[in-house]
């Protein structure tokens, strides 16, 4: 170890600012100006210490110190009691456990251009300031935070949950540190630091933010959906075409082809028709308890009416053609009146059903889980009296078939029956097909299914029975003789 007297003296010429020591840094003279009070203070301590007057020291039987052999004991009673100010007009002092009164620079460390470490002053603690000063001045703009971020970063574990979230504790963690875990569907919190989300009601939904609850939206097939503009659109071109029809049979109510056909119970056919495609506007629209009586009633009733004129039309054929041969007197059993009885009976048979007395259609709400809509449709009251309806068209229709096919090889001038057994197919196809598709759709998508079935079996019965006869009467009326009917009667 190099001794003390080994040391080489200083020339005064050393430069200070070649040494990399905090100490000896020329340009930051804070540390040195702290050495330099704390070196003054021991001087003054040492001062008082001299100027002790025998008999009135501070130490036992009023000693004073010995100047020439000074304790370090000794020099600290005196140290606490220093009170000086520097030719900078800085005051030191210590207080009652030794400590000097505080006075600090603030100071952030802040990295320059060049690479090193800046020490940039950016505010004041005075410990001596008194009343009416600010014991600490800071200037905030001047502070440099991790990767030089002026704004203050935050010391917490985990930030405050805000509305439409909720706390999940950590596990293993302090209480202070959680997740914020969004609030599901249906749930909100409205208030910062939620513990648990709460559910809203059955008829409200939570907002996108989760942090309120609204009214559901009512869905139900509307006039103004897509879906309902195209079904009403179709319906009403139905009930034109259907009275155009009637229009065209009216101007033409004398010709053989009308009056050969029952002209009673084609307009009957053809009014019961314009009742089927009008009908199906009854299911659209807001369900309301009149409505949903009034959809099932009149499609029940129309269609009854629609399928017994045609299972009429077919019995007329076969009653006909069987009075055409020597010796039949069969007509005077099916005349007009007989034909009316039939239509009449059948159609009661519908009207008189207890369905809408016994479980009527009512209006129900349907609230599918996790969903922001209400499905607004018609429950059917009774699964057995929708069901008997169903079934008492079905039958209907399925005697008409059979009865149209048995008469499908009568002669041509009669022979109403081959198109009444294609209009029955399509009528059979479409019914069949709509159940399965009726019981897997959802919503208003099952209204819309029965609202095309009617819509599809209508067109197919004024398609097959009454197309045939316009094209003869608006396109080939040389056919709508009588002259040219009997002939072929007679090629039979």
């Amino acid at each position: 170890m190099q001794r003390e007297s080994d040391k080489p003296l200083c020339s005064g010429s050393e430069n200070l600012k070649s040494m990399k020591n905090i100490y000896s840094d020329v340009s930051q003279l804070r540390i040195s100006y702290n050495v330099y009070k704390a070196v003054y203070a021991i001087a003054h301590a040492i001062e008082a210490m001299k100027s002790c007057n025998e008999g009135a020291g501070p130490f036992s039987l009023r000693a004073c110190p010995e100047t020439t052999n000074i304790q370090p004991w000794q020099l600290l009673h005196y140290l606490k009691e220093v009170v000086y100010t520097n030719k900078f007009g800085d005051e030191t002092m210590f207080d009652q456990n030794g400590d000097p009164v505080a006075m600090y620079d603030l100071v952030n460390w802040q990295l320059g251009l060049n690479g090193e470490m800046q020490f940039i002053t950016i505010g004041l603690f005075d410990g001596t300031a008194t009343a009416g000063y600010e014991k600490l001045q800071l200037q905030e703009k001047h502070i440099l935070w991790n990767e030089n971020q002026t704004a203050v970063p935050q010391s917490v574990c985990s930030s405050p949950c805000p509305p439409g979230t909720r706390k999940a504790i950590r596990p293993n963690f302090p209480i202070c540190c959680h997740d914020c875990v969004a609030c599901r569907a249906g749930e909100i919190s409205n208030q910062t630091n939620s513990i648990e989300c709460v559910r809203c009601f059955p008829l409200f939904w939570s907002n996108v933010e989760r942090t309120a609850c609204f009214p559901k939206k009512v869905d139900f097939l509307s006039f103004s959906d897509t879906m309902g503009i195209t079904l009403t659109t179709v319906a009403l071109l139905g009930s034109l075409c259907t009275c155009w029809v009637i229009f065209i049979f009216s101007c033409h109510i004398s010709t053989p082809i009308v009056r050969a056909n029952n002209s009673e119970l084609s307009f009957l056919l053809l009014f019961s028709l314009t009742l089927c495609f009008l009908c199906s506007l009854t299911f659209i629209g807001r369900p309301s308890d009149w409505s949903c009586m009034l959809r099932h009633t009149a499609f029940g009733i129309t269609f009854v009416l629609c399928i017994s004129c045609v299972l009429g039309k077919t019995i007329v054929v076969l009653m006909a053609f069987r009075a055409t041969l020597p010796g039949s007197n069969v007509m005077k059993w099916f005349g007009p009146v007989q034909q009316r009885a039939i239509i009449t009976l059948s159609t009661l048979v519908i009207i008189c059903t207890i369905w809408l007395t016994v479980a009527p259609p009512t209006p129900q709400k349907l609230m599918p889980r996790e969903s922001a809509i209400v499905i607004l449709l018609c429950d059917e009251g009774s699964a057995l009296g929708f069901g008997l309806v169903l079934g008492y068209i079905g039958l209907l229709a399925c005697l008409c078939l059979f009865l149209a096919f048995l008469a499908r090889k009568l002669p041509d001038n009669f022979n109403e029956a081959k198109f009444i057994t294609f209009s029955m197919l399509i009528f059979c196809a479409v019914w069949v097909a709509f159940i399965p598709a009726y019981i897997s759709s959802p919503g208003k998508y099952a209204v819309a299914v029965e609202i095309f079935a009617i819509l599809a079996s209508s067109y197919g019965l004024l398609a097959c029975i009454f197309a045939p006869k316009c094209y003869i009467i608006l396109l080939r009326p040389e056919k709508n003789c009588r002259k040219h009917l009997m002939s072929k009667m007679n090629v039979q």
